[in-house]
């Protein structure tokens, strides 16, 4: 590996403790966290004191990356998904994704996916259209901001889980925010997210909302395969 990357400075640390919680203090100042992902159960995520994605996904303060299939294919010409809706975790995570892509010189897909409520107070097409204006008011300023990358939007209906790992297929990464911690384990990051990381095969990057990245250096994606 380093022989790939040898102008990548690499340290090595042995640290005690339960691993979740030690790597959490150790990435406080990190710009992301990058983890595989060894597709444990949800009770063996909760239960098991190696588990490291779900608490540490829902417990970090930076970006977290969760690398699930090591030989994942992306497709060309390259692209980045962005999953959003109106939260300010959703904002965050637009932002990391132009930033993404325009670090790899990529396309990006943003995808707003509206799953039909049980009681609709509004007839389909005009939920549809409030979907899409969603997506407009988002894109405008980044939009600007990153000239450079070639930005599609569109609103999918069905399952936010489903449609984002289908739209995400062959992307280098799909990306979410997440809006924290919580409940009595520490550990609620939210039904979409949780099912990208057991669904999705690209890389799962999660974005706190209240995470601002800047300066990144440039770098090649998580483990992707140009096909």
């Amino acid at each position: 590996m380093r022989g790939r990357h040898p102008e990548v400075a690499v340290t090595g640390d042995l640290l005690g403790g339960f691993p979740a919680p030690v790597l959490g203090g150790a990435a406080r100042e990190a710009r992301m966290i990058v983890l595989g992902s060894r597709h444990l159960s949800r009770t063996a995520e909760v239960f098991s004191a190696g588990s490291l994605v779900v608490p540490v996904t829902a417990q970090a303060r930076c970006p977290v990356v969760v690398v699930g299939d090591a030989e994942h294919i992306s497709g060309q010409p390259p692209y980045v998904v962005a999953g959003i809706d109106d939260s300010a975790s959703a904002a965050a995570a637009l932002a990391f994704a132009f930033d993404e892509a325009d670090l790899r010189g990529a396309a990006l897909r943003v995808v707003c996916v509206w799953q039909r409520p049980l009681i609709m107070l509004d007839d389909e097409r005009t939920a549809l259209r409030g979907q899409r204006t969603v997506l407009s008011e988002a894109t405008a300023g980044p939009s600007e901001k990153y000239p450079d990358v070639h930005v599609t939007h569109e609103v999918l209906t069905g399952h936010p889980v489903e449609e984002l790992a289908q739209a995400a297929e062959h992307a280098l990464s799909v990306v979410v925010g997440r809006r924290g911690s919580g409940g009595y384990t520490g550990m609620r990051i939210g039904s979409v997210v949780h099912g990208l990381l057991h669904r999705a095969h690209c890389p799962v990057i999660t974005v706190p909302a209240d995470r601002a990245r800047h300066d990144r250096p440039r770098r090649r994606p998580y483990g992707a395969t140009a096909r």
